[in-house]
């Protein structure tokens, strides 16, 4: 989720920086600080660390709290919340393999239409190689008869 820059630097935003402090993103995220510790204990987000060993949370990781708290919100228990958020990071990875493998496919299959390409041109220019110039002068007649009749 990388967008416009801040404060009009011009400068990339990136989702994964972990720079909000635990205060900073309860309020973000609409949580308390104890619930978001909560939630680090049971591996629903994992923020990143400060040398001191404080959390430290990434927009990604808000997105991720704003996400827990509207499926609880909608009666899913905390087992079920982490099952999906699991279930979702499966989901995207295979969405990046389909792509990488269809991005092969593609590759593939241009440098096939290619190779295939390239040996009928070859094929063409033999066959003009072998062909013998029609001569109009000539006298000769050759009459073709299917077999059998």
């Amino acid at each position: 989720m990388s967008g416009a820059g801040l404060g009009g630097t011009g400068a990339p935003f990136d989702a994964d920086a972990a720079v909000y402090v635990i205060s900073v993103a309860a309020e973000l995220s609409g949580l308390h600080p104890q619930t978001l510790r909560q939630y680090d204990r049971l591996g629903l987000v994992s923020p990143g660390r400060a040398t001191g060993r404080g959390r430290r949370y990434s927009a990604r990781d808000i997105a991720a709290l704003r996400e827990v708290q509207r499926l609880t919100a909608d009666g899913v228990n905390l087992a079920g919340v982490k099952r999906i958020l699991e279930l979702e990071l499966q989901v995207d990875a295979l969405r990046a393999r389909v792509a990488e493998l269809q991005a092969e496919l593609d590759a593939s299959r241009a440098s096939t239409d290619s190779r295939v390409r390239q040996a009928a041109s070859e094929a063409v220019r033999a066959v003009r190689r072998d062909l013998v110039p029609f001569d109009r002068s000539a006298t000769a007649l050759v009459v073709w008869r299917p077999p059998g009749r």
